[in-house]
């Protein structure tokens, strides 16, 4: 179990969700993660902070009726200085949407995207430093980006964040880990045209259950959809879901050591 401090630049440290309909999508993932909820910052609107046995593990915040975004989770990554990141990513070829802005006494925060369309946020920790667990059921356990090919946006992420970037050599998959301090803490998988028509490049999070099949058919059952049914693969056993507004997210059952 992992602990919430400041995190080294670069490292995932906070996932968040967009929505329309914010009392429903608390329902959802109470009945399937076990979330409890508790208000946040409302810099941008309502927003709370999801809680599992106590410890923040997520944000969901309510767009605007008249804001028609796409309903993602969106991996946050660590910085100590928000406003040169931001600037960083325009040099590098990236955009920011959001930002940079204070969120409360929380932090400092920035929604951005890289070269190719992939929306992720900028997160400098004040008070707030993030997800306080990561591991049990219920957590935000891996970040996936999946892009048409993983060459040159690796760079970008390399320049921007400092990442190392580790490509895994094969004939049959264009696939790199990013690693900071040498640990791995995020992945880039290239998928060329496969990448869905209605969603582009974009960062995919993978959240721990206890059991795959059962997570996927209490998906069904509470609204949501399953788009890729349960299978066994190197990271576990993982399942490719919607909740009932469309953001799209994986649950895996990491294997155990």
């Amino acid at each position: 179990m992992t602990e919430a401090t400041r995190r080294t630049p670069g490292t995932p440290c906070w996932v968040s969700l967009m929505v329309h309909g914010l009392e429903a999508t608390q329902e959802f993932y109470n009945a399937l993660f076990d979330w409890e909820f508790e208000p946040g910052p409302q810099h941008l609107g309502p927003y709370v902070r999801a809680l599992l046995d106590g410890k923040e593990v997520a944000g969901i915040g309510q767009l605007p009726p008249d804001r028609h975004l796409p309903i993602a989770w969106t991996p946050y990554l660590a910085t100590v200085d928000a406003d040169e990141t931001a600037e960083s990513i325009r040099c590098c070829g990236g955009t920011v949407a959001v930002g940079p802005l204070d969120a409360g006494e929380a932090g400092r925060m920035a929604v951005c995207s890289d070269p190719v369309g992939a929306v992720f946020g900028v997160w400098q920790a004040e008070a707030h430093h993030g997800t306080a667990t990561a591991g049990p059921p219920g957590t935000p356990v891996w970040n996936e980006l999946l892009t048409y090919e993983t060459s040159s946006v690796g760079k970008f992420y390399r320049t921007v964040f400092g990442f190392e970037v580790e490509p895994v050599v094969s004939a049959d998959h264009d696939y790199a880990t990013l690693l900071v301090d040498g640990a791995p803490v995020a992945s880039l998988h290239g998928v060329g045209n496969a990448l869905p028509r209605d969603r582009g490049p974009h960062w995919m999070t993978y959240f721990e259950v206890a059991d795959t099949d059962a997570a996927a058919r209490l998906v069904l059952q509470l609204g949501g959809h399953v788009l890729r049914p349960p299978r066994d693969a190197t990271a576990g056993r993982s399942a490719l879901v919607t909740d009932p507004e469309g953001a799209v997210f994986t649950l895996v059952r990491s294997p155990s050591e």
